[in-house]
């Protein structure tokens, strides 16, 4: 199974609805919570170049965006495949 890990936000509803998709494909993820900044936020920041918003989300250290951008991939098949790595 994949590593996924995703950064997220306590109130942020695009996280809520990202972490629902995972978890409806019985996706275990590891989850950084960024609400009060600090060093995941950096972290977080320099990995998926430069965007600030959340979630965002890696399969296999390979950013894959948020949210939408999960949802699009789950859509079209390929979220599957990058699970299935």
């Amino acid at each position: 199974m994949s590593k996924v890990e995703i950064y997220t936000k306590f109130t942020c509803g695009y996280c809520f609805r990202a972490k629902a998709l995972l978890e409806s494909k019985n996706v275990k993820f590891e989850e950084f919570d960024i609400s009060m900044g600090g060093e995941k936020r950096e972290e977080m920041i320099q990995r998926s170049g430069g965007r600030m918003t959340v979630p965002q989300i890696f399969i296999d250290d390979r950013h894959v965006g948020g949210s939408d951008d999960l949802a699009a991939l789950n859509e079209s098949g390929q979220l599957d495949q990058l699970l299935a790595s």
